[in-house]
């Protein structure tokens, strides 16, 4: 199991111009890599291995036009070839879509493997500098002094902060300890007005990050807007919109951080909807509000942290209809609107929170799948949709009940 360690890095005016110098040439060889790649497939149909993109490297090295390259550690330019023949890759497999070029206004980074870097005691030296890189160390159950790196990134984001993330291969004796059994199990259900409600009558409230940040990053995008494209202030001014979404995205970190990490201790088993996160923002009316709540980022913390805590998350499949069944006698509504937060069972008369009701149902899927799997009657998968009927849109579909007509 591979773990990864961010924290925030304050190199040296002459680390800063290595490392620039670093970026500037992984995103040539990557685009220029990239472009020759179409080019061949273009004109000859065929592919482009990552032994003859190593051989081009080496090639370019040698020219008088691209000698530079060879100023600054090999290592990444290596990767950079690596990790364009692993994008190619995911796309033919259908995982990814096809990898685009470099801008460089957008994020930078650079990955230094162990030939590239040095990390003794807590010191970091990477190649091609002579001094050793400052960084902020935040994790206080880790000894950063016993910290053996398999791989070191240096990043550098659009608003101008510069961070290095530490990754390493972890053990049996270096992964964390499973937390102790809560003996309690819960569905969650997620929302746009309430984030997250649980099967027990929680609600955690949706903090709309974009939202209460707009008014000051509108101001903050009509003021580049009036400046002039190349100016040194429209790049000031950029600087401060990327500071401005920063901030956001740090904030909604933090805050989906502190809730998965309640969910994780508060019970053995979750359950939680598989939401199709990727199709649901093509909605125009509600990308937004979507993007913002995180739905997608919930689901990935919720996935790693259940598997470090040795907790059971259950997924459910997302035809499952949780919001139109009735959790106490089962019964299912042929139409249910978004509009409708409250609705009554027409067969047993209960009334129900729509959302509480669904987390409710969804904690008793799960808890079908749950004893299945240990049973031997299933694999323990995901419930899976029943029938043939495929998605008519972008957001989310449930199916309809069957009427028999007399």
């Amino acid at each position: 199991m591979r773990t990864a360690y961010k924290c925030r890095a304050y190199p040296t005016p002459e680390q800063t111009a290595v490392l620039n110098r670093t970026f500037g040439c992984v995103r040539l060889v990557w685009n220029k890599t990239l472009s020759e790649r179409n080019h061949r497939y273009r004109a000859e149909g065929v592919r482009t291995s990552y032994r003859q993109t190593d051989a081009a490297l080496t090639g370019w090295k040698r020219t008088e036009e691209l000698a530079f390259l060879s100023e600054v550690s090999s290592v990444p330019l290596q990767q950079t070839l690596r990790h364009q023949h692993t994008a190619f890759g995911n796309f033919f497999a259908g995982r990814a879509r096809f990898p685009r070029f470099k801008s460089r206004t957008g994020r930078q980074s650079a990955h230094y493997t162990r030939s590239a870097f040095r990390m003794r005691e807590g010191v970091l030296t990477l190649a091609k500098t002579s001094t050793s890189l400052r960084f902020v160390w935040s994790f206080g159950e880790v000894d950063l002094a016993a910290l053996d790196p398999t791989m070191v990134v240096l990043s550098r984001d659009p608003d101008g902060c510069w961070y290095v993330t530490f990754a390493i291969d972890t053990t049996d004796t270096t992964e964390p300890a499973p937390a102790e059994p809560a003996g309690h199990a819960i569905g969650v259900d997620l929302g746009l007005t309430d984030l997250v409600v649980t099967s027990d009558g929680e609600r955690i409230a949706n903090p709309r990050h974009l939202v209460r940040k707009a008014r000051n990053l509108a101001r903050y995008q009509r003021r580049m807007a009036r400046c002039q494209r190349g100016s040194g202030n429209r790049r000031k001014a950029k600087a401060k919109v990327a500071r401005a979404h920063r901030k956001i995205r740090t904030a909604r970190q933090d805050f989906l951080h502190r809730t998965t990490t309640a969910l994780v201790r508060s019970a053995d088993v979750i359950a939680i909807e598989d939401l199709p996160v990727k199709n649901m923002v093509r909605n125009r009316r509600l990308a937004r509000a979507i993007s913002d709540a995180g739905w997608g980022e919930l689901r990935r913390q919720l996935d790693y942290k259940c598997d470090r805590a040795g907790r059971t998350l259950v997924v459910i499949d997302r035809w499952f209809p949780s919001s139109k069944t009735c959790s106490v006698c089962g019964h299912v509504l042929a139409e249910l609107a978004l509009s409708a937060r409250h609705w009554t069972c027409p067969g047993c008369r209960t009334r129900h929170d729509r959302d509480l009701n669904a987390a409710k149902n969804i904690l008793a899927a799960g808890r079908a799948v749950t004893r299945d799997a240990v049973s031997g009657d299933a694999c323990g998968a995901d419930v899976r949709r029943q029938g043939s009927s495929l998605p008519r849109s972008a957001v989310k579909q449930e199916p309809r009940a069957v009427r028999h007509s007399a």
